[in-house]
Formats: C-alpha cells, structure tokens, sequence
C-alpha cells in the first residue's frame, strides 16, 4: 500500500496543493482519495473529512442517483473531456450552499489503479458578472424603448400641430405642403414606433415598416386610395436605423409623388414597393408604378420639386445608386451597401 500511494503522490506532484484550481481524485467506486488546498476552501471541508466518502457528498441530492451511471459511462471509455457538457452544473458545499461549476475529468492510471482526476471551476463570480452584464443590457434595453417612445410622441405632436395649422388654411398649395410635411414625419415617427414595438432596437423590420406606412400614406390622398393599389414585397429585411430612415424617406417622397402625379383623370393602377438584400449586404429598393410616367423632357436631377430634391439628397446620404425607368413602368430602384462609407 505504500509503494502505491507513492506512486500516486508521485504522478499529482508536489504542486498538487499549490495549483490555483479545485482538484479532487476518486477511485472507479466514486470514493475520494485525495483533494487539494483549493477544494477544501471551495466545497468548505477539510480534507479528513472526505477522504474515503463518496464524491456524491459534492453534490446536490437531486442529481445523486445519475452520478454513478455517469461515471460507469466514463470509466467505460476514459479520456479527457467535460463533465456534463451543455448541461448546468452545480457543486454543494459542507453549509449546504449550492454554487455552478464547471468540472473537466480525466482518467488517471496509478499504482493504486484507476483513478479520476477531477478539475472543478467555482463559476460563481463568472455568473454574477453575467448577470450584472444582463441587468445592465436590459436596462439599456428599457432606455432605448423609452427614447424611441419619446421620439415617436414627439413627432406625433408635431404632425398634430402641423394638422391643427392646416384646417385654417384656405390656400389648397399650402395645404398640400403641410400634408406632405406631415407625411415626412409620419414616416420617421413609424420607424421609431417599429423600434419601440419590436425586441430588436438595433435593425427596423422593414416589412412591417412598410405595412403601417403605406396604407396611411395612401388614405392621406382621399379618394386615391380607391383608385390606386399598393403592393408590397418585402420579406425579413433588417435595416440599421441610419439606413432605415432614409430609405422610409425615399419610399415616402415617390410613392407619394406616384399617387399625386402617376394617375390623372381617376385613373386606376398600382403602386409596388420592392425591398431585398442580397448575400452581400446590398440592398435593392426599388418603387414602381403602372401609371402615365414621367414626361421626356423633365430633367429629375435639377428638379424643381423639394421631393426629388430629397431622394437625390439621402440617395448620397446613403452613398448609393439611384436609377430611373421613366414609364411601361415608372421605375426608381435605389441600390446601397449597408454600412458603406465614404
């Protein structure tokens, strides 16, 4: 039995009680043969008082009756590995506390025969400083809702403001520059309320984006409405906000500029929206309509319009490409990489 224990002593080393981890050995019956300095701070025991019980004593009773097959299993084919990998793992002290841990096992051939060497991890202060992360992050969660909240109110009053100052207006051109006003803001007020509403305040769901606009826009034109369809083709695309503005701009200044010039004479059409991502963060949007296009001789790059004007502005904020169908059908496509700067 000496030259056993020797022997063993001898493969843990001299450094066995100064190594700065828990490391607790068992035979193949799950008897504890040995620990060190830092097991016995860790579990709360001194080492007389395990040595030669069952390393089921570690752990907490409601995992107990598993332990022994698990170990069967690993003795069966030994070698270095995880214990209970993808499962939380809990150690229990002499007080009766429980703590995580992390165990990794390793089988041990020693004059004494077979052994166990388990490396134990007290994960406790790694879990404290992941909880005080995830506090932390929802609260800047909370934050977040709450300014986007704010902001959307507050857009919301100023096209409340907007409206009020309209009903006592009698010149039409102002009213229709009011409205289109109101519009403008209508569309950054949704991408905040998207935000708000979604559990993603980094990227807009640009879908859903899309199907609260348009349908406002649409009845903001009265009898358009009825006259003009409005389609949609969108699906799981995820805009930065910085992104997301401007393109809900842009949908807003040419879809509004199709309903107020595309369809004279109550003529009936359609109006399509069109939005995709490519595999590498290129975005297409493309707004199309069925209507009378654009005359031949209009220059759009020094346009007159304030809606043009602005397409062409956050087209460059965007560092993009705007390229222009003028009829059979009218075609603006808009092609920008997330992200790019100059």
């Amino acid at each position: 039995m000496t030259t056993q224990r020797i022997a063993l002593d001898e493969y843990l080393g001299q450094a066995f009680n100064r190594i700065p981890v828990a490391m607790i050995v068992v035979n193949r019956e799950g008897d504890i043969i040995r620990m060190n300095d830092l097991a016995e701070t860790t579990f709360g025991y001194q080492s007389e008082e395990l040595i030669g019980q069952k390393v089921e004593t570690l752990i907490p009773s409601r995992y107990r009756h598993r332990h022994p097959g698990y170990r069967g299993g690993f003795l069966s084919e030994p070698s270095a590995r995880p214990m209970g990998a993808g499962r939380d793992l809990s150690g229990l002290r002499k007080d009766g506390s429980e703590f995580p841990v992390e165990i990794g096992i390793n089988p041990v051939e020693t004059g004494e025969g077979p052994m166990i060497l388990s490396v134990i991890l007290d994960l406790s202060e790694r879990k404290q400083s992941e909880k005080r992360i995830q506090d932390a992050l929802q609260q800047k969660d909370l934050l977040l809702k709450e300014v986007h909240h704010r902001v959307k109110n507050n857009l919301q009053v100023i096209h409340s403001l907007l409206d009020l100052q309209a009903l006592k207006i009698s010149d039409t051109d102002m009213v229709d520059l009011l409205r289109d006003s109101q519009n403008r803001i209508r569309s950054m007020s949704l991408i905040h309320q998207t935000l708000y509403q979604s559990q993603n305040f980094a990227q807009v769901d640009f879908q859903r984006f899309l199907g609260e606009l348009l349908p406002r826009l649409t009845e903001s034109y009265g009898a358009r409405s009825r006259q003009v369809r409005i389609d949609i083709q969108a699906r799981d695309v995820k805009l930065p906000i910085n992104e997301a503005i401007p393109c809900g701009l842009i949908v807003n200044e040419l879809v509004s500029n199709a309903l107020k010039h595309g369809f004279p004479n109550d003529q009936v059409g359609s109006v399509v929206v069109e939005i995709h991502q490519d595999a590498d963060q290129v975005v297409h949007l493309s707004i199309s309509d069925d209507g009378q296009g654009i005359p031949p001789g209009m220059d759009l790059a020094r346009s007159e319009s304030l809606g043009l004007q602005l397409v062409n502005l956050l087209t460059r904020q965007l560092h993009g490409q705007l390229e222009v169908q003028r009829s059979h059908p009218t075609r603006f496509t808009l092609t920008f990489r997330m992200g790019d700067k100059p």
